[in-house]
């Protein structure tokens, strides 16, 4: 087995390296002066077992680029199998066809990914579950909820009520409620045009009681802070968000900064920029030991299973 890196996200793939017990890869990646990549492996991977971590970060495009090349560098250096490992599977929000004449990024993504070579994907809190249907090899989609259940546990919360942002969320946060034995609340949003969310009401009783917004990304935190308002209104004690994805796009840190959240819990799948890392409101933890174990029973032959409980 050997793990390599792309540029999205250095520091999550030296913890995974660490978790492991070995180091990265060699190799090098640069660009022309054009912008183009320029990448080669600077070791033998001939019959090796590969895992190339790289997540859909700030510059998806670019680091889809990265990925795609990574990947064929290693098919044709002969190595055994590879395995893209993609902490954040950008591209994933539009999965369907939701009016005419648009794209299904995601599957459109699903296909470049195998068309490079890649033999497996290894992935955390897909948007939709049923991304992994666009693809013809094996996806394993892990999940955040034990590492972002055992910090909520810290926090002593009373009367806990997990939310969902939006109807397409209330599986996801179901399952999460179910898990630290909260109860569950809706909340009704309309989405008239990308990035822009309407909050209509509340569903579910959330008034003296102690809330944790639960979803897969937080891009604009729009939603998020229209969410929290909304609850606040409807007479929320404390109100926590957590999330896997911090995308964190435009004026997002400025927005949960000044919202009623109280707090905001989030994994490093994407790494954060220095406004987000000054934010005093969000918790970053880490999902290196999760994409650590996946790769090393991956790399036997064991059940991966018992991991996305």
């Amino acid at each position: 087995m050997k793990v390599f890196a792309g540029s999205s996200n250095l520091a999550l793939a030296k913890e995974i390296a660490g978790y492991l017990g070995i180091n990265l890869g060699n190799c090098a990646l640069s660009r022309f002066s054009d912008g183009e990549v320029h990448f080669y492996i600077d070791e033998n991977v001939r019959g090796e077992d590969i895992f190339i971590i790289q997540s859909g970060s700030a510059d998806a495009n670019f680091h889809l680029m990265e990925l795609f090349l990574m990947i064929d560098a290693f098919k044709r250096a002969s190595a055994e199998r590879i395995t893209a490992v993609m902490p954040y599977y950008c591209y994933a929000r539009q999965d369907w066809k939701d009016r005419p004449r648009v794209p299904i990024s995601a599957r459109l993504v699903a296909d470049l990914i195998e068309k490079a070579g890649a033999n497996r994907v290894l992935t955390m809190d897909l948007h939709s579950p049923q991304i992994q249907g666009f693809f013809s090899i094996p996806v394993d989609n892990l999940t955040s909820a034990p590492v972002l259940a055992d910090f909520i546990a810290t926090l002593r919360l009373e009367n806990l009520t997990v939310v969902s942002p939006d109807a397409g969320g209330v599986g996801r946060a179901r399952v999460f409620a179910r898990r630290i034995g909260a109860s569950l609340a809706i909340i009704d949003k309309r989405r008239p045009s990308p990035n822009v969310a309407q909050v209509l009401h509340v569903i579910g009783d959330v008034e003296g009681r102690d809330v944790v917004i639960f979803d897969d990304m937080v891009d604009t935190a729009g939603t998020l802070v229209l969410s929290a308002e909304a609850l606040k209104k409807e007479g929320a004690r404390r109100i926590f968000a957590a999330c896997t994805h911090p995308v964190l796009s435009g004026q997002a840190i400025e927005r949960i900064q000044n919202s009623p959240l109280e707090r905001m819990i989030i994994t490093n799948t994407i790494p954060l920029g220095e406004k987000a890392n000054a934010c005093r409101k969000i918790d970053v933890l880490s999902v290196a030991a999760l994409f650590g174990e996946a790769i090393r029973r991956i790399n036997e032959g064991s059940s991966v299973s018992s991991l996305f409980a």
